[in-house]
């Protein structure tokens, strides 16, 4: 008997111990232990013995009085020990099965703690990815070159930063051209349409102004991300450029040796640097960060306050049309009093390859690239090899402006035309516009009509103290280089010719104003392509 109570004894004692242990769950398990265990020793002690209930209350078969009188007080007692032995072996047997039952209620807590946790985890993790979302993506600034550190002449991989944000979105965009007009409308460009914009960049610090007015205009940083290739090493514009942090990416050109060149040519090595430096940044634009179009401006450019508009609206007409090959924000003959400031919305193709801030597709670099010239990159766009009866899209009044005096022209044309280029402040909605008007069949018949039935005038006319009345539009006929040279200079506009082509000129015809009359300086009619030897 004191075994059995003994090992009563030592299975509460267990019991006990690990109902402590355990939290607020084991707690409610064995309180249940507990009022289980006193309602079963209640409902043993109070049975009877097994067997026949006899008068006496005996537990053995038989009558009461015979088991009373047969057994005596001896047998009395020793049945009573049997009894509570077996009362002891029960209670314990009942407590064996307790102690698994609050096993298995100690197995189901850890398992709904595991999964409290994976809960817990999985709602934060979410929260966080929300947060992720909310935030900015923060793009690692390029470590710049150091000025004073000498390099090899060929570097092979490049400096670069972390690719701009979204630089694959535009993959869909590499459709085969369509040249259907009905495609073209209303020019909003899809959301999905990523113009990047190329700061090519050397050793000028007021390129803070340029960087300024494109952050400061620029609608989204996902779809006009901004990449400033630098080359020269010079270390005061690399502070400059990387003080605008995730704002702008920033790479380095890292070839920085002299190019060899002719004698004669010696005075020429910046142009021939340029265009290494021009072929380099749009091979990263278009085959490192795998843009389908980029916008490149120089780092001596202050933008409009619709520059971006501009080229969002007009890249649809530059992927639809095979006569385009570019875009510009540029007119050549941009100055105060040559253009119409009532006209911010007037557009016109030009045959003149323009720059000075323009769009290109990859698929005409890839034409271009192989066979990309060693200096003097612009002229060379010009020529007919290039050209290949291509036009531009320019503006009546430019979209960019030059505030950069020096540079390796040495101010050539600045001081006499750059500087008094007027700059569009007149926001122009051109996304809600249809510009399906340029493209070419539709324009050469509107243009043509326009510009022959205007009254052939002298220059003598429009020129003050000229007697010639009314606002136009008026024609000057020029029927050779030299007549075309005198012309434009009596009238202010730029003289020069490049393959044959006029600054701004489309199909040999320049449209100014002057003193607020529309002129068109153009050859007789009937013209059909232009004259190489015009240069």
């Amino acid at each position: 008997m004191k075994k059995a109570f003994s090992s009563l004894r030592s299975l509460l004692r267990c019991h006990w111990a690990m109902v402590r242990k355990k939290g607020t769950l084991i707690l409610c398990g064995a309180f249940l232990f507990v009022a289980w265990n006193a309602l079963l020793l209640l409902f043993l002690w109070g049975r009877p013995p097994i067997g026949r209930l006899g008068e006496g209350g005996g537990a053995e078969p038989g009558a009461g009085e015979d088991w009373a009188a047969g057994k005596g007080k001896r047998g009395g007692a020793s049945g009573l020990a049997g009894e509570v032995i077996r009362l002891a072996e029960e209670v314990e047997s009942e407590l064996e099965t307790q102690k698994k039952l609050l096993k298995q209620i100690q197995s189901h807590r850890s398992i709904w703690e595991l999964r409290k946790d994976v809960g817990k985890i999985e709602t934060e993790d979410i929260k966080d990815k929300k947060d992720e979302l909310k935030e900015p993506q923060q793009v690692p600034q390029l470590p710049v070159l150091d000025e004073n550190k000498a390099l090899p002449k060929k570097v092979p991989a490049p400096v670069v930063t972390s690719p701009p944000p979204d630089t694959k979105q535009d993959k869909i965009l590499n459709d085969e051209k369509q040249s259907s007009e009905n495609k073209v409308g209303l020019t909003d460009s899809s959301p999905q349409t990523v113009i990047p914009i190329l700061v090519i960049a050397c050793d000028r610090v007021t390129v803070k102004r340029s960087l300024d007015k494109l952050i400061q205009y620029r609608p989204s940083v996902e779809l006009h991300p901004i990449i400033v290739s630098q080359d020269c090493g010079h270390a005061d514009t690399a502070r400059v450029i990387g003080s605008y942090g995730s704002q702008v990416t920033h790479i380095s050109q890292p070839d920085l040796a002299d190019i060899p060149v002719r004698p004669d040519h010696r005075k020429f090595q910046g142009y021939y640097k340029i265009a290494r430096h021009y072929r380099w940044a749009l091979n990263q634009v278009f085959n490192t960060f795998s843009y389908s179009t980029v916008v490149i401006v120089e780092d001596d450019l202050e933008v409009a306050p619709d520059f971006f508009e501009y080229f969002r609206a007009l890249y649809p007409i530059l992927r639809s049309d095979p006569t385009l090959w570019c875009i510009s924000a540029w007119n050549d003959n941009g100055r105060d009093g040559l253009v119409d400031p009532g006209k911010a919305d007037l557009l016109y193709r030009t045959d003149f390859f323009p720059g000075l801030g323009w769009m290109l597709l990859k698929e005409v670099w890839a034409e271009l690239e192989p066979k990309w010239p060693k200096a003097f990159w612009d002229d060379w766009m010009r020529h007919p090899e290039q050209r290949k009866d291509r036009s531009c899209i320019r503006p009546e009044i430019s979209r960019t402006i030059t505030f950069g005096r020096k540079g390796v022209s040495l101010g050539q044309f600045f001081d006499q035309y750059l500087r008094y280029i007027k700059l569009n402040t007149e926001f122009v909605p051109f996304t809600k516009q249809d510009l399906s008007y340029l493209v070419r069949e539709r324009y050469d018949e509107t243009f043509v009509k326009e510009v022959y039935s205007a009254p052939l005038v002298k220059v003598e006319d429009l020129q003050q103290g000229g007697s010639l009345k009314g606002a136009g539009p008026f024609r000057v006929q020029y029927s050779s280089r030299d007549s075309f040279k005198v012309l434009a200079r009596n009238l202010g506009v730029m003289d020069d010719l490049k393959s044959g082509v006029p600054r701004a000129g489309y199909r040999g015809v320049v449209s100014f104003l002057s003193r607020g009359r529309r002129i068109y300086l153009a050859p007789p009619e009937g013209w059909t392509k232009y004259d190489t030897s015009w240069s």
